[in-house]
């Protein structure tokens, strides 16, 4: 697999945000969503209107009987802290000879650091791809599969797939990068538009996107 720039690179918390205004609005009654991930206030369901309007362009890409299965878009800033401290925790008992900076690399390979999360700003959607009824495809691993749960099998170029899982992730990244999404090459199921790492894999001069409440 190529290089990956991993979202906690220096070079991406670089990149200024200049904030559009863009509404978070709910895409529950535009997009198919799952509930898995739901929670009480619905922040779950709620994207940039920009984002929404790509991926419901997106849609209309994909071949007959395929959907877009939204699992998780906007979230809290606590929410993502808490992610992410927890995840730090289990790699530290995993390996204790990590240094700081090392640790924190480590554990955005699966959840960004506050400061720069794309989730906290409505510019990222955790998806998949089901059928007509609802029906998960395969893709490998499950949504949300950490790098050692998954032997790396998340990482949405991994080799050793099985010939209809790297199908339905090609068919999921097509209709995606023509609406204008980019991928997180750790995560398959990760996809945003208008945050600090769009803006650094695209060549935008900034980010149209920064955190804010729901």
């Amino acid at each position: 697999m190529p290089d990956i720039v991993l979202i906690s690179d220096a070079r991406v918390a670089a990149i200024p945000v200049e904030e559009s205004g863009e509404p978070l609005v709910d895409v529950r009654g535009r997009l198919r969503t799952d509930g898995r991930l739901a929670d009480p206030e619905g922040a779950f369901a709620h994207l940039r209107l920009g984002l929404l309007t790509r991926l419901e362009e997106a849609q209309a890409q994909l071949p007959g009987g395929y959907r877009l299965l939204v699992v998780e878009g906007y979230r809290p800033l606590a929410t993502q802290r808490e992610i992410f401290d927890g995840y730090s925790a289990e790699l530290r008992a995993l390996y204790p000879e990590m240094s700081p900076a090392e640790l924190r690399a480590a554990a955005s390979r699966y959840v960004s650091p506050v400061e720069i999360a794309p989730h906290t700003a409505g510019a990222a959607v955790d998806l998949t791809l089901s059928t007509e009824d609802g029906t998960e495809l395969d893709m490998g691993t499950r949504l949300n599969a950490t790098p050692e749960q998954s032997g790396g099998a998340c990482y949405t170029d991994a080799p050793g797939l099985s010939p209809e899982a790297r199908h339905h992730r090609k068919l999921l990244g097509v209709a995606l990068e023509a609406a204008g999404l980019v991928n997180y090459p750790t995560e398959w199921w990760h996809w945003s538009y208008g945050d600090r790492y769009w803006a650094m894999t695209t060549g935008a001069p900034a980010a149209i996107y920064g955190p804010r409440d729901l």
